[in-house]
C-alpha cells in the first residue's frame, strides 16, 4: 500500500461516492455530510481526523489551498497518481464537498484553539489596543439594533416589539409607549432602529418591524419602515415610510427580513429587505425580498432609482440578488455603502453596494444548503458582482459599523463585524476597497447581534443569549 500526501487524500473522500448522473431528470441532491459517513468515514475517520488515510485537518496543503485548488483536483485528479471524478459527481457536489472539508477543518481549529471566555471587567489584549467589557442592560429580551441620539441617550429595540431608552448609563424602566405592533415569530420582530441625519432639527426615528397582517384568513407579515418622535415616553405623529402592497404578502417563511438601515451624506435612506427564505425572489425586480431599497426620508422614490422606469419593477430597489442583508454600513472615508449578506450553509459575504447591481443568490454562492445539498456550482458569473470577502464556513454575519471614535485610535476607520453562530465581534481593515487584515476582538460572550459606536467612543454591542447590551472601554 502506499500513502497519498494529506491534500490529494481530499479526493479519496469522494472517490466511493456512486455515480451522480442518471438517465433522465434533474441529478440527486445528495446530502455530502451523509455520503461522507457511508462512504469516506471508514478511511479519513468521522471528524476527518485520519485512520487509513492521512488527516485532512492538518496544514500540509502540498498541491495548493484554495478552494479552486481542492476542486480541480476532486474534478481532474492527479497524473500517475489517481483519476479525476468529473464523470461521477455534478460541480455542484464537488462545490459540496469543498464547503464540507472547509466546515471540518474550522470546527477542528476552533475547538483546539478556543479562547478563555472573556468575562465582564477582564482586561482583554488585541494585537493594537487592551480593552474590558462593560454591561451596559442586562435582562433584555433579544435586543437587535441600537442607536444614538444627539443628547448621547441610546436607543435600541428588543426583537418582542419594545423600543427601549439607555440614558447616563441607566436603562428606563419602561419601554416607550405606542410603538407599532410586529409579529414577533421567526426571525421577525421589531428590528432596526435608526436616527435622521437631522434629528436635532426634526426630530425624526425610523423602525424597521416584521408588520403583522391578514390575507385571506391566514396569518402574513413583510418588512415595513415607518418613522415617528420621541415625546415624554411616548412614540408620536407616527407615517408610514415604505410599505409592499398587501398581495406582496404571504403566509409563511418566518425567515430572512433583514432589516437594517442607512442615510447616505446625501440624505437618502437605505434599507436592506431579506428574500423571506423564497430564494428565487431575490432575482425578480418585481418582487421587493432579496433586495437593497433606497428612498428619500419621508419615503418617496427619487427619480435616478436604477430601475424606478422599468415596468413592473419595484421602484425602490437598489441592488438585487441579496439573501439575507443583516448589515448596512458607510465607510466614513469615502461615502461608499457596504452590506454584510447572511449566507446559507457557507457563503456569508461582506459586499460593496453598487446602484443596479446584480449580487447573484441564488444563481451564484459559496455556500450549499443546510441540509447539506449543493444549491449550485457557481460561485461566480459574468454580470453579477462578486462579493469583497466571503466567509465559508459561515460565521452567521449580522450587524456592522465603521469605528469613527477616538478611545481606540488604531481601529480608527475599521470596519467591525458581527457574527452570531460563532460568537464574535471581527475588525475587518479595509483599504482601496479590499479586505487586507482580520482579527477577532470578541469571542464566546454570546450571539452577537449588532454593534455601534458610542459618542464616547466606547463600542456597543447587541449580544443574544445571554440577551444584553455591552460595551468594548479602552484599557489605560
Amino acid at each position: 500500500m502506499f500513502s497519498l500526501h494529506p491534500f490529494l487524500a481530499a479526493v479519496l473522500l469522494i472517490a466511493a461516492l456512486p455515480a451522480v448522473v442518471i438517465a433522465q431528470g434533474p441529478p440527486l441532491r445528495r446530502d455530502i455530510g451523509k455520503y461522507y459517513a457511508q462512504n469516506c468515514e471508514a478511511c479519513h475517520g468521522r471528524n476527518l481526523q485520519g485512520g487509513l488515510a492521512p488527516s485532512l485537518l492538518d496544514d500540509q496543503w502540498t498541491h495548493g489551498s484554495s478552494d479552486d485548488d481542492l476542486a480541480k483536483i476532486i474534478r481532474d485528479g492527479v497524473p500517475d497518481a489517481m483519476e479525476g471524478y468529473k464523470d461521477e459527481l455534478s460541480e455542484a457536489e464537488i462545490r459540496a464537498m469543498v464547503i464540507f472539508i472547509r466546515e471540518r477543518r474550522a470546527g477542528f481549529s476552533s475547538s483546539e484553539n478556543r479562547p478563555t471566555r472573556t468575562l465582564p471587567g477582564d482586561p482583554v489584549q488585541t494585537e493594537e489596543h487592551a480593552y474590558r467589557v462593560e454591561i451596559v442592560a442586562d435582562r433584555l429580551s433579544t435586543p437587535w439594533g441600537m442607536t444614538f441620539l444627539p443628547d448621547g441617550r441610546m436607543l435600541f429595540t428588543e426583537k418582542s416589539g419594545e423600543l427601549r431608552v439607555v440614558e447616563n448609563g441607566q436603562l428606563a424602566p419602561a419601554p416607550i409607549r405606542g410603538t407599532p405592533a410586529v409579529r414577533d415569530s421567526g426571525q421577525g420582530g421589531l428590528m432596526e432602529v435608526a436616527v435622521h441625519p437631522r434629528y436635532a432639527e426634526n426630530g425624526w426615528v425610523y423602525l424597521a418591524f416584521s408588520d403583522p397582517a391578514t390575507r385571506d384568513g391566514q396569518g402574513v407579515s413583510l418588512t415595513k419602515i415607518v418613522r415617528g418622535k420621541l415625546r415624554d415616553g411616548a412614540w408620536v405623529e407616527q407615517e408610514t415610510i415604505w410599505q409592499a402592497p398587501l398581495e406582496f404578502y404571504r403566509p409563511g417563511g418566518g425567515v430572512h427580513f433583514g432589516c437594517r438601515i442607512v442615510f447616505d451624506r446625501d440624505g437618502y435612506l437605505f434599507f436592506s429587505h431579506g428574500e423571506r427564505g423564497r430564494q428565487d425572489d431575490a432575482q425578480n425586480r418585481k418582487l421587493p425580498n432579496g433586495k437593497i431599497h433606497r428612498i428619500h426620508d419621508d419615503g418617496r422614490i427619487p427619480a435616478d432609482n436604477p430601475f424606478a422606469n422599468e415596468p413592473g419593477a419595484f421602484a425602490s430597489i437598489w441592488t438585487y440578488g441579496n439573501r439575507n442583508p443583516q448589515g448596512l454600513a458607510l465607510d466614513p472615508r469615502t461615502g461608499l455603502l457596504w452590506e454584510s449578506e447572511h449566507g446559507p450553509r457557507g457563503g456569508d459575504e461582506l459586499n460593496l453596494i453598487r446602484r443596479g447591481a446584480n449580487y447573484g443568490w441564488p444563481v451564484v454562492t459559496f455556500g450549499m444548503n443546510y441540509n447539506g445539498t449543493p444549491i449550485t456550482p457557481l460561485t461566480g458569473r459574468e454580470g453579477i458582482e462578486p462579493p469583497v470577502s466571503h466567509w465559508t464556513p459561515s460565521i452567521a454575519v449580522c450587524g456592522i459599523d465603521f469605528y469613527t471614535g477616538d478611545a481606540f485610535p488604531k481601529w480608527k476607520n475599521n470596519l467591525l463585524v458581527t457574527a452570531l453562530a460563532q460568537q464574535e465581534l471581527r475588525r475587518v481593515v479595509i483599504e482601496d476597497n479590499k479586505v487586507t487584515r482580520q482579527e477577532v476582538l470578541v469571542k464566546d460572550l454570546g450571539r452577537v447581534r449588532d454593534v455601534q459606536t458610542g459618542p464616547d467612543g466606547a463600542i456597543y454591542v447587541a449580544l443574544n443569549q445571554p440577551d444584553r447590551i455591552v460595551r468594548l472601554v479602552p484599557v489605560k
